[in-house]
């Protein structure tokens, strides 16, 4: 995973990879919010695919997706640690653990 962070997603807008995981720490769930906060897919739209596959993903250690998250937090996980506990996301790296707490702080 270590060369993954900086790998360039938009080349068009030269968004990469990181860039689009902070705006989901932030609270993009949507291809439309992250267009609207990076700028990517915005032009010819070839990155669309791949940024939807990050949106779709939280934890690439565990391979957990976003709603496998949203479903262990409407189940009643309250913090990161009971997400990990249903999940797994948060227990290896851990560099996953902004953006599950941003789930459960928005519920999505």
């Amino acid at each position: 995973m270590a060369g993954h962070a900086h790998k360039m997603i938009c080349h068009c807008k030269q968004v990469d990879y990181i860039t689009i995981r902070k705006a989901m720490i932030q609270g993009a769930r949507t291809i439309d919010e992250i267009k609207e906060m990076t700028g990517a897919g915005t032009a010819c739209g070839g990155c669309l695919p791949k940024i939807q596959a990050i949106l779709d993903s939280v934890c690439g250690c565990k391979q957990v997706m976003l709603a496998d998250v949203v479903a262990a937090v409407e189940g009643g996980a309250t913090t990161v640690e009971e997400v990990g506990e249903k999940t797994g996301a948060g227990t290896a790296c851990g560099r996953c653990k902004a953006l599950v707490q941003n789930v459960i702080d928005l519920g999505r």
